[in-house]
């Protein structure tokens, strides 16, 4: 089992904590002081998320495009809050964490700063266009104890949680076959920000699932990629992407188009096993099927349909990452883990990794 699926499965089910590993757990919870850096990522409205959390004091928000900030100000995520210089912010006392919220561009560059002046980061996805980048931030990161947390946004969804319960058992017996599939509709103004870079739909959507499966699975021994133009859109994007990925005993499909009706609702994962069949679907508020071929823990031989809580994204996210920076547990997942996944998505996109 690769060493990033071990961890997953070890640390990453509901209501492990791992031994701590950087600091000391501080006992009264002062709140962690956050700032972010950006607005323009599609997800950069997670700040509310913090600003929402006990775990957290958001003291202030970087963003040096002046139209950027201007559009923000409507946003109910940053109203209110002030507005910084990079510098500025990294200087201010007590300063721990920031999240990284850029154009995808220069997610990296400033996670560079950040990490290089000692404060953990989360940084939005997918991890930038040079995996070499990457690397070097993760290798200082680790160097000075510090977490870097991306910002895939299933990684704590309440049927993934399941799903690693049933991993963890070996309830589904000898993986063979995965199924994802992550896709929706987009207009053209996105189109024409999507077609910035070179990996399409893969690069901006089907690295979210790109995560599950290296988790689930472990890093891909090949990986087939099928990029695809499809829509009638007289533009650059590849719109339509098909990404295969080999494994000594498996394979795994990856689906992620920008062009699918309704696709929201056909967001799923299957995994299929020896033992059993678990699916999740829609992935943003799954209900869990699951097929197994004798009873195994609580759930009986034959079909089940679980019901799961409802689902807020990154809420979790942001817990997780208030433990690991107060020393409370280790990170689920672990630099190598995102290593391995940013390689996967630039393959999946049919771009080079650089290594």
């Amino acid at each position: 089992m690769p060493l990033t699926r071990r961890h997953w499965l070890q640390s990453a089910t509901a209501g492990i904590v791992a031994a701590p590993v950087m600091g000391g757990a501080d006992t009264r919870k002062a709140p962690i002081k956050i700032g972010q850096i950006g607005v323009g990522h599609a997800h950069a409205t997670k700040l509310s998320v913090y600003r929402a959390s006990n775990d957290y004091e958001v003291v202030g928000i970087v963003e040096p495009d002046d139209q950027l900030w201007a559009q923000a100000q409507s946003r109910p995520a940053f109203a209110g809050l002030q507005r910084l210089q990079r510098d500025d912010l990294l200087s201010l006392p007590g300063l721990q964490a920031v999240l990284i919220e850029t154009r995808v561009r220069d997610l990296l560059a400033n996670a560079k700063v950040c990490v290089d002046a000692g404060l953990h980061v989360h940084i939005d996805k997918p991890a930038g266009e040079s995996l070499a980048d990457l690397q070097a931030i993760l290798d200082t990161a680790t160097r000075k104890q510090l977490l870097v947390q991306m910002g895939y946004m299933y990684r704590y969804n309440p049927g993934i949680v399941l799903l690693r319960e049933f991993l963890k058992n070996g309830w589904l017996g000898e993986l063979f076959e995965l199924h994802t599939v992550m896709s929706k509709v987009v207009g053209k103004a996105d189109r024409t920000a999507l077609a910035e870079y070179p990996g399409g739909s893969m690069f901006e959507l089907g690295c979210h699932i790109i995560d599950l499966v290296v988790a689930i699975l472990g890093a891909p021994e090949r990986v087939h990629a099928f990029p695809r133009h499809s829509s009638s859109e007289n533009d650059s994007l590849l719109d339509n992407m098909l990404a295969v990925f080999e494994y000594p005993k498996a394979t795994a499909t990856i689906r992620s188009s920008v062009v699918e009706i309704d696709g929201g609702a056909r967001r799923h994962l299957t995994l299929c096993g020896t033992g059993g069949t678990f699916h999740l679907q829609p992935l943003d508020q799954p209900v869990a099927k699951i097929t197994l071929a004798k009873p195994s823990g609580p759930y009986k031989a034959g079909t089940t349909e679980v019901a799961l809580p409802k689902y807020v994204r990154y809420v979790d996210d942001a817990r997780d990452m208030a433990e690991v920076i107060r020393g409370e547990k280790s990170t689920d997942f672990p630099p190598a883990h995102d290593l391995a996944v940013q390689r996967s998505v630039l393959q999946a996109c049919g771009l080079k990794t650089e290594q």
